[in-house]
């Protein structure tokens, strides 16, 4: 018995897509209507390598979204009729915009094969377009066609069944980023979808959550019979909605049309449209891409405008961030005058001000390059950047997908390695994949900033811009010639084609700029309040405790009382002076002593006899070990060591001038911590999510891995640098 395919011929309107269905069925067709609507249905079969192949002509359709009886139709005997393919009819004349309709069949996930008709007026027009390229980078088969004449008929069908017997004829949804204004709640929609199991027999969840944030009326009107999980999505449709309307004045709708054509942008833009005609129309933004991703010019202008960045970021912020350093200062002498002395007052001055108020006091900085990062994102730039950097990625083994997850991670100071991490899933090849997760955690993430902002503060004066600049560029080079070196090593494999979404240029509103620096700001002002305010106190519990024994603080009281019984009978300004001085000395001894009699001193004194030899002494120790729960706690933890052990006139003034002050920092120990903090273990949050995207085995390998080349290469600039530049 002969077995029967069902394939279905959709198309945009005028595309030929008739005329191709005329040329495949010949005069064996039907005409009927589809089931409860009046919509013109026409079907018709073929015979080939002894198949029937059933034809159904969709109507002509510019999108998947139910704005239309025709697209409603077309959808839905997609879902239900489940066909083996699509042949998708584009007018090759407009490529780009005939694609927009090709990339919701991917989205959806339907097995698909493109025709490009009437190919015989873009030869004659001038164009030429590399079909194969088309091909390799949308995952799909393209056909030459003219449906008028027949031709390419045969390579179609052939294609098509080719397709339908690959091993990649299963429905697999495409995933595209939409930006950092829909991703989030994109993604908060597939969950609860998935987990409430919400026409997930029909329909891919993140597809149903799309066509909520497009406005889809059949799919809500579902939501909305199912109870609970409609009126939840409903709700978050219409958060992200309002969002968009303030910050960028526009709707998801729009935000989601322009990727997607940002996104068909960069396949034509990658050697597919070989030879442009003259007639084409150039818009603003071909006319802007012209220069700022130009081969040569672009990569120095994306240079050019990091390092502005930079500048504009240490130019602004720091008189506001020395403000907000002596407002903690202020702080802190007044909860010292208004507490008694005891573990109360050293709790809040030394662990609650000193840690969280050191993360808090970088606020005016992080708010400035949170702005500048608002602005590259905001008038799609961004994805400029990361369609350059794909040149420089596929030398060393990872793919152009790659640079997302990397500038998400950090790769412009200030992102976040979780997020980073999360998104390489969107790569295709299990191999790049792996080499992403654990090289994307090098970028400086907005968790690592303040130490780079504080150490640079403190020993590179009037050059931190420099500074984090060069820090972002090491990491960088890092994260590439490591991911070189595993792809050539233990994640070998082949690599993939890249396709990345460019949305138009846009102007930035000045609203939407505020709102989204002001969420990031607060999300790390935030962080400070609650995790680092938890870990500081957990940290200063380790320092505090346990006490020093009984016999020291006796000894300590015995030399206190020496130096008082050595004072003069008659009053004596110089003697009192000096003894005052003797006084803070034995204070100071006192502190140092205590801390590192607690836990915390006792290891980190354990392993400085190691650390040494990368310049890193005890308190230092506490402060990297406190990094691997998060980045930020490096600083609150200094802050907290040093206001515990230093007392009199060491312990006033901001973290920066204690550590200039400390004959065991320099310059050069600054660069060896930098080094180190650019490049040891993820946090432990960024650790669960890579085992989840991965394994536990490659995440504590990841942990494993890159402590022990931070260590190795802080030991190797310390110890060279101490040679050329002996104290």
């Amino acid at each position: 018995m002969t077995k029967t395919l069902n394939i279905a011929l959709a198309g945009n309107p005028n595309a030929g897509k008739t005329t191709m269905f005329n040329a495949l069925t010949g005069a064996r067709q039907s005409v009927g209507n589809y089931p409860g609507v009046t919509v013109e249905k026409r079907e018709g079969y073929l015979q080939a390598d002894g198949y029937r192949l059933n034809i159904v002509d969709l109507p002509g359709t510019y999108s998947l979204t139910a704005y239309s009886q025709e697209e409603l139709v077309a959808r839905d005997y997609l879902v239900n009729e489940r066909p083996q393919l699509v042949i998708d009819i584009v007018d090759a004349n407009s490529l780009e915009r005939n694609l927009y309709l090709a990339v919701q069949f991917m989205e959806l996930g339907v097995p698909l094969v493109l025709a490009l008709n009437m190919m015989d007026e873009v030869r004659k027009s001038g164009k030429k377009i590399d079909t194969a390229r088309l091909s390799q980078l949308l995952g799909t088969p393209v056909v030459e066609t003219v449906a008028r004449s027949g031709e390419g008929k045969h390579q179609l069908i052939e294609s098509a069944l080719e397709r339908i017997h690959g091993d990649d004829s299963r429905w697999k949804p495409l995933e595209i980023s939409y930006g950092p204004d829909i991703d989030p709640v994109l993604q908060e929609m597939t969950d609860l979808i998935r987990g409430a199991e919400f026409l997930t027999d029909s329909y891919p969840p993140r597809w149903l959550a799309l066509k909520y944030l497009e406005g889809d009326v059949q799919i809500r009107s579902m939501g909305a019979r199912a109870g609970d999980i409609g009126e939840a999505l409903e709700r978050m449709a219409r958060r992200v909605t309002e969002h968009c309307k303030v910050t960028l004045d526009t709707i998801p709708e729009a935000i989601i049309a322009d990727y997607r054509y940002g996104y068909i942008a960069s396949v034509t833009k990658q050697g597919v449209l070989v030879q442009r005609g003259h007639q084409e129309r150039i818009i603003f933004t071909d006319k802007i891409d012209r220069i700022l991703t130009h081969r040569f010019i672009g990569p120095l202008l994306m240079v050019g405008v990091l390092y502005g960045m930079f500048m504009v970021t240490f130019t602004f912020g720091t008189v506001p961030m020395e403000w907000l350093e002596a407002f903690f200062a202020w702080l802190a002498d007044v909860v010292t005058r208004l507490t008694p002395p005891g573990l109360l007052q050293s709790m809040l001055v030394d662990g609650v001000i000193a840690g969280v108020g050191g993360v808090l006091g970088f606020v005016p900085l992080i708010m400035v390059m949170f702005l500048g990062i608002a602005f590259l994102e905001d008038s799609g730039y961004m994805a400029r950047m990361a369609y350059m950097m794909d040149r420089v990625l596929r030398i060393f083994g990872l793919h152009g997908c790659s640079v997302m997850p990397f500038i998400v991670a950090g790769g412009i100071p200030g992102g976040c390695a979780v997020p980073g991490v999360m998104g390489a899933r969107t790569l295709r090849s299990p191999k790049e994949k792996l080499a992403t997760l654990l090289t994307a955690p090098f970028m400086p993430c907005g968790a690592k900033v303040p130490v780079f902002l504080l150490l640079g503060g403190a020993f590179f004066k009037g050059s931190a811009a420099t500074v984090l600049f060069w820090i972002t560029i090491g990491s960088w080079m890092t994260a590439l010639v490591v991911a070189w070196v595993l792809r050539n090593t233990i994640i070998r494999g082949e690599a993939t084609p890249f396709v990345m979404e460019l949305p138009p240029y846009r102007l930035p509103t000045l609203k939407g700029l505020c709102i989204h620096t002001w969420e990031r700001a607060w999300q790390y002002a935030k962080k400070a309040g609650t995790v680092i305010l938890a870990i500081s106190i957990i940290i200063w519990s380790f320092m505090t405790f346990p006490s020093l024994p009984e016999a020291t603080l006796q000894d300590f009281a015995r030399q206190r009382t020496a130096v008082q019984s050595a004072l003069p009978a008659k009053p004596d300004p110089a003697a009192a002076a000096a003894a005052g001085r003797e006084l803070l000395r034995i204070d100071g001894l006192e502190a140092e002593a205590a801390l590192k009699h607690s836990f915390a001193g006792r290891l980190g004194s354990a392993l400085e006899s190691v650390t040494l030899l990368a310049g890193f002494d005890w308190r230092t120790n506490i402060a990297l070990l406190g990094g691997f729960a998060a980045k930020e706690v490096i600083v609150s933890t200094l802050g907290t060591a040093y206001a515990m052990s230093d007392v009199g006139e060491a312990s006033q003034g901001s973290l920066s001038n204690r550590l200039r002050q400390d004959p065991a920092w320099s310059r050069l120990t600054a660069l060896s911590v930098i080094i180190f903090v650019m490049l040891y273990a993820p946090c432990f949050v960024t650790v669960v999510a890579m085992a989840r995207e991965s394994s536990w085995g490659w995440a504590l390998f990841s942990m494993t891995y890159t402590t022990l080349m931070a260590f190795g290469l802080s030991i190797a600039v310390y110890q060279v640098g101490q040679y050329i530049f002996p104290s």
